[in-house]
Formats: structure tokens, sequence, C-alpha cells
């Protein structure tokens, strides 16, 4: 996918953050690697971009999984990658997401959940992102969305908004998400406007965008207006993220 938007400059102000630099625990059952300041991880410099405040790259293994917990004023989506992760919460909703699927929480005056891997021998790999409300309180809410493989191949698909447009589920932040796959000779075009930022984190494979080389777990901040070039990806999987000022 190519808009015509070849008018407009490359953006620059390109910041890697590699997938080498990130906070890596591995608990056994959890191995996970933080984008950003979270749990016992700590650094003053990744506390976050933006509304993004979590971006964890978490494998959960076999039957194990994260027990009853309170959230309170956040935005919470997990993107899973392999295998299926299964959630419960007090407001009484359950779900099994298998690969392509997104469960996303917002957890508004307070809830409690719990996220699970059902299988019994297969571990799941997922994305779980937290982004910061641009309103406090208000009702819990739950939703969840599977992406067909062919609605990101080589485009960017909205999954997340602030209007709920185009089979979106609303999000209460100033923030576009999207999921793409890309390889051998496709590329995806699109403009970031003035007064925005991007964040871009890859989830597999490896590409170049505005002439930076990104593998998998690379985290990306672009911070001005222009054109952004996503190409010469072999296998990739990301997700893009058009933020406003919070």
């Amino acid at each position: 996918m190519r808009n015509d938007i070849s008018h407009t400059q490359l953006a620059s102000a390109l910041k890697l953050r590699p997938a080498s630099e990130r906070g890596v625990v591995d608990h056994g059952w959890l191995k996970a690697a933080h984008s950003f300041s979270f749990a016992d991880y700590f650094d003053r410099n990744h506390m976050r971009f933006e509304s993004i405040r979590v971006i964890n790259d978490d494998e959960i293994a076999a039957g194990k999984g994260f027990p009853t917990h309170p959230h309170k004023d956040a935005e919470i989506f997990s993107y899973v990658l392999e295998g299926a992760l299964e959630h419960k919460d007090s407001m009484g909703n359950g779900s099994v997401a298998s690969a392509g699927g997104i469960q996303y929480m917002s957890a508004g005056s307070g809830v409690q959940h719990s996220e699970f891997n059902p299988s019994s021998t297969q571990k799941v790999r997922l994305l779980q992102v937290w982004l910061l409300p641009n309103q406090k309180g208000g009702q819990p809410h739950y939703d969840t969305l599977d992406i067909p493989e062919n609605e990101k191949d080589g485009k960017l698909k909205l999954f997340l908004s602030p209007d709920g447009r185009d089979g979106s589920m609303q999000i209460l932040a100033d923030a576009n998400i999207y999921a793409a796959t890309l390889t051998g000779d496709q590329s995806i075009s699109t403009e970031l406007k003035k007064g925005r930022k991007a964040w871009i984190q890859m989830a597999k494979g490896s590409l170049i965008v505005n002439a930076q080389k990104l593998n998998k777990g690379d985290g990306l901040a672009i911070s001005d207006a222009g054109r952004i070039e996503f190409s010469n990806a072999n296998k990739a999987e990301f997700l893009f993220f058009d933020l406003g000022k919070i």
C-alpha cells in the first residue's frame, strides 16, 4: 500500500530503542522484555513515550499466567502473536484470543482481571501495551477484535482509535494504533501530521523505516511530522502508534 503523499518530506528525528537494551526478566513461567520501566525494571530515560506507558514482550509457558489483579485508569491491550491468551475479569467478561487477536480493556475507575495461557502444551507470545487515558475514572470496558491476515498484509490495519472508525475499537487516548505484516517487495507509506508523534514496535522479522533498520523487538520513536516509509521487509510484523500530545 502506498498513499499519494510523495510531496511530503520524510519524517526525521528518529530514535531507536534496541531490543537488546530492554529490561529482561525470566521467571521460568514468564519471560518478558520491557521497552519502558515496569515492575522491578527501572530506567529513568525510558519511562514512557507520549501516552504509551508500557510495552511488554511476554512469553507465558503452557498452563501458566497472571492471577487476578487490579488495574485503574489505564488503557490496556494484548496483541497475541503466537498461541492463545485467556482473559477473565470482574465485569463478567471472558474470552480467548489466538494469533492476530486483540484483547482491550479500559480500566476506568477500577477492574480486576486475570490472563492465562489455556494450552497444556504450547507457550503464548504477546505484546501487552498500557496507555495513559485522557480522562480518569469512568465505567470499565472490555472488547476484543480478531484481525484476519489479509487485512494487515502489506497495509496498516487500524484496530484502536479515539472514535472507533473503520471497525476499530474505541480507546480513551489520543492514539491511532495499527498492525501490519510486510515482506518481499511490499511497502507501506503513510504521513505523520504536524503536532503528532509515532512509535513503531517490531514484533517479528525485520524492515527498514526511513533508512533505519529495525529487527524483532526494536522500537522506534519518531518525533516530527512527515512521510514514514516501511520497506525492505523480511517476514515483518509490527505495531504502529500515531500519537497526540498528552
